[in-house]
């Protein structure tokens, strides 16, 4: 197998094969998607007590795309219909998201966030940007760059998979 670089614990760098970078690829993402999955469930809970984590990342959606049909909702997430028919219901009963005809097509409904949903999202995100800011004070702006552009490309290789 091919040789490339790969950091260790301590940050320094050795020969490892190319099986061993993957593996340590997988160990840091899987880290990195469960410790995402726990403050999803985390934020979900600051909008709403009642809020299942899952419907975050619908109201986050929706405040940086704004009103959208359900249909585009479900395969943004790769969720089936009833599944986000129940998750839009659910945000519509907490008073967070409300349903309106679609200009385009009297037969559909856009889902956008009620007053009262922007405000409790924005106000948990901002809470949120400033951990990020704490955790992440001793990194330099390239270096920040660099992750955000190399996750970028991440999931982008993932649309579609």
């Amino acid at each position: 197998m091919e040789k490339s670089e790969k950091r260790d614990d301590a940050g320094n760098t050795a020969n490892a094969t190319g099986d061993q970078v993957m593996e340590a690829l997988e160990r840091e993402l899987t880290l990195l998607l469960r410790r995402a999955r726990a403050s999803s469930g985390d934020m979900a809970r600051e909008v709403h007590p009642d809020l299942e984590p899952a419907a975050y990342g619908i109201l986050s959606r929706l405040h940086e795309t704004g009103p959208e049909r359900a249909t585009l909702l479900a395969g943004y997430f790769g969720v089936g219909k009833a599944t986000m028919s129940r998750q839009l219901r659910a945000l519509e009963d907490l008073g967070l998201i409300r349903r309106e005809p679609d200009p385009a097509d009297g037969r559909a409904f856009l889902v956008e966030l009620t007053e009262e949903g922007r405000s409790r999202f924005t106000r948990v995100r901002e809470a949120r940007r400033r951990r990020y800011v704490s955790r992440l004070a001793a990194w330099d702006r390239a270096e920040l760059g660099d992750l955000a552009r190399l996750l970028r490309r991440l999931n982008e290789s993932q649309e579609g998979a």
